[in-house]
């Protein structure tokens, strides 16, 4: 009875571990064109979809935006996802432009994101890279 609790107290977070989706985390956005800042976005699954929230923005040399308006506004939502480390069919809010737009996200490895924002079907995008 023992070795069976163990077993299934094993297997939960086994299960809970796979269930963890790999683009959740904080990432951060590159810096503005225009101002240069930039932004930490928490990407975390909301239901069966994936949303981002942005956590903090931040001059180009690190220093917090102290009560920046955009701080807790969602950025990405609704975005499904399309296995092999693809996002699609949500939207983003850009901030440069402050429009919202179709988007779509792709892993490119453990420590970056393609975040793109698409239009008439031309899109434009960003490399982020995972903080945590």
């Amino acid at each position: 009875m023992k070795k069976m609790l163990i077993a299934a107290a094993a297997l939960m977070m086994t299960t809970g571990t796979a269930m963890a989706d790999p683009a959740a985390g904080l990432w951060r956005s590159e810096n503005s064109e225009e101002t240069g800042r930039f932004m930490h976005v928490r990407v975390a699954p909301c239901g069966a979809e994936i949303c981002g929230v942005i956590q903090d923005v931040y001059e180009s040399n690190g220093t917090v935006v102290a009560n920046h308006e955009i701080k807790g506004k969602t950025m990405i939502w609704a975005m499904k996802p399309q296995g092999n480390g693809a996002y699609a069919g949500g939207k983003i809010w850009a901030a440069d432009t402050e429009k919202t737009y179709k988007s779509k996200m792709q892993l490119l490895s453990a420590s970056q994101m393609k975040v793109e924002g698409c239009i008439i079907g031309i899109c434009r995008g960003q490399t982020w890279s995972r903080v945590q």
